[in-house]
């Protein structure tokens, strides 16, 4: 359909348009919509919990008597519908009605454009209502407490007069980084920090300012703060990271030189160093923005087959590892066989393991669990195999790997993994989160999208690094200074070494407090009591020394 010029901005249906200049007509559309929207998205939440499953019903279509799991929905009139059957069209054309909404992906269908209309208030009533549904059904680790609600950021009186000095910066970035010698490595992990949502908000925020840090040199954040001025700065030139590089360098002697490098460990050597940098570094429970974005716990279990007795081990993680040997079963390998491969248990070898409570070497299994998934996950297929440890002979692993744009991690957490094992029926395990728990959430808090992939090609002797990236809804191909317009099929369908999958969903703990925030308000409440302590003890020295001119008087 062609899009009318005289619609409001975010309209792209006249029809739409009209029904929603009418005050009551537009609040009887929306009350519907919202009405239709909510019992999908309870209907996906309480179907993850066995014991609430058979008190939720699904309708029928009023045509044909069919059970209906996606109902479409009339927007004038309480009618449900099937859309295979052409039921749901068939009842508007004769009951003279407009429009009807998928309930399940919030889609409304225009009976007089006979097509999908988008509407840009619409599409803010789905997210705001599944949202609030989502809220509403997770419990997190407390039963009492209800999952923090959903704030929009609003600009106050500060951040409005700091915005309107502001210079408007383009919202995307696709900037070419030019070839220092064989440091295409590089040039693809920089492209994936760029891409990076929660890196870009960071830096972009100004959190940290290379105008205004305190080190003198070899700081990567300064580095970081650069690469994004760069970037965002309206140049469309290839940009040459080349202080970022020799930073790198002497921060990394293993990576220095012209010699072909992995990005994997250029990867981690960078987080590293932005971490060391970065004003919010600590040692235990690090808040900077490495471990906020990347940074997760992985849980190892090894059970021991004589007493059942199981020890558990939680460790910080940044990616994630997966094997790559040979075929899978006659099958190319995917990246969820890979995460089922990764946590499935396994034997250990005899006299690996020595059991506390029978205190001796048992024989035991093993077994991997994500306990804590971070906002951003990074997973690296290993298809540089080396012999003995020796880097003169390693060879690469062209196995294929098929990835997702997105994917749910919940079959790989501990939690349901945990609720998995606790179902009293074995059909539950599968379905959605699949657990009787009531603290497994609803499955948007594992669901994951692709953003970014950096991919190998040709030998490990001889090799080059390219690298995708999304840009909102846009695909692009990064070739160091070459940077092309790309699709999602073609970044499924290359030879990946890293994938980047960013939380679809950011959540964060219920009613807590940072403790950067209660550390700096204790710190401001001690400097408070200081000065009235100091003002208490001037008052009562200038009391004395009057006493004392009066004595002598």
């Amino acid at each position: 359909m062609s899009l009318d010029s005289d619609l409001e901005p975010g309209v792209t249906c006249s029809h739409l348009s009209t029904a929603f200049a009418n005050d009551h007509e537009k609040s009887s559309l929306l009350r519907r919509y919202k009405r239709a929207i909510s019992w999908h998205a309870q209907r996906v939440n309480e179907v993850g919990r066995p014991t609430k499953r058979r008190k939720f019903s699904s309708p029928t279509c009023n045509a044909c008597g069919l059970s209906l799991s996606r109902p479409f929905v009339c927007l004038t009139c309480s009618y449900s519908g099937c859309w295979v059957g052409y039921h749901a069209q068939q009842h508007l054309s004769e009951a003279g009605h407009t429009f009807c909404v998928d309930s399940k992906s919030g889609s409304i269908f225009c009976a007089e454009c006979d097509d999908i209309v988008y509407d840009a208030t619409i599409a803010d009533v789905y997210r705001s209502t599944t949202l609030a549904v989502e809220e509403r059904f997770t419990s997190f680790q407390d039963e009492q407490k209800s999952r923090e609600p959903f704030k929009a950021w609003k600009p106050n009186d500060k951040d409005a007069e700091a915005l309107d000095g502001a210079a408007p910066l383009p919202c995307t970035a696709r900037r070419g980084l030019l070839n220092l010698g064989q440091t295409c490595y590089l040039n693809v992990i920089l492209q994936s920090f760029i891409a990076n949502p929660l890196l870009r908000n960071y830096f972009l925020s100004d959190k940290h300012n290379h105008r205004l840090c305190s080190k003198a040199k070899d700081c990567t954040c300064c580095e970081m703060d650069k690469l994004f001025l760069e970037v965002y700065s309206g140049n469309e030139a290839a940009f040459g990271p080349t202080t970022f590089l020799s930073t790198t360098w002497r921060a990394s002697s293993e990576l220095s030189g012209y010699a072909q490098q992995d990005a994997h460990e250029c990867f981690i050597s960078a987080l590293n160093q932005i971490h060391a940098t970065s004003r919010a570094s600590t040692k235990l429970a690090c808040i900077c923005i490495v471990h906020s974005t990347f940074g997760g716990r992985l849980q190892s279990e090894v059970k021991c087959e004589v007493c059942g007795n199981v020890a558990t081990i939680t460790d910080p993680i940044l990616d994630i590892n997966l094997e790559l040997k040979g075929k899978a079963g006659g099958q190319n390998y995917t990246l969820v066989s890979c995460l089922r491969r990764f946590t499935q248990p396994e034997k250990l070898g005899a006299g690996e393991y020595t059991c506390d409570k029978c205190g001796k070497p048992t024989p035991a299994s093993k077994r991997l669990s994500i306990r804590k998934l971070p906002p951003v996950l990074s997973f690296q297929f290993k298809r540089f195999e080396y012999k003995s440890g020796d880097r003169t002979t390693a060879q690469k692993v062209e196995t294929p790997v098929r990835f997702p744009a997105s994917i749910n991690m919940a079959e790989f957490t501990t939690l349901v993994m945990k609720a998995q094992e606790s179902a009293p029926e074995k059909g539950q395990k599968g379905e959605g989160v699949a657990s009787n728990s009531k603290f497994t959430g609803p499955d948007a808090l594992y669901e994951y999208d692709l953003f970014a992939v950096v991919c190998h090609e040709g030998q490990i002797d001889n090799g080059h690094y390219t690298c995708f990236a999304r840009y909102q809804d846009e695909w692009y191909y990064f070739d160091d200074d070459k940077v092309t317009h790309s699709s999602l099929s073609a970044c499924l369908q290359s030879q990946a070494y890293m994938c980047f999958y960013v939380k679809r969903h950011l959540d964060y703990k219920p009613y807590v407090t940072p403790s950067y925030v209660v550390k700096r308000e204790a710190e401001a409440a001690r400097e408070k009591e200081q000065e009235k302590e100091k003002e208490k003890e001037a008052a009562a020295l200038e009391k004395e020394v009057e006493d004392a001119l009066l004595a002598t008087v």
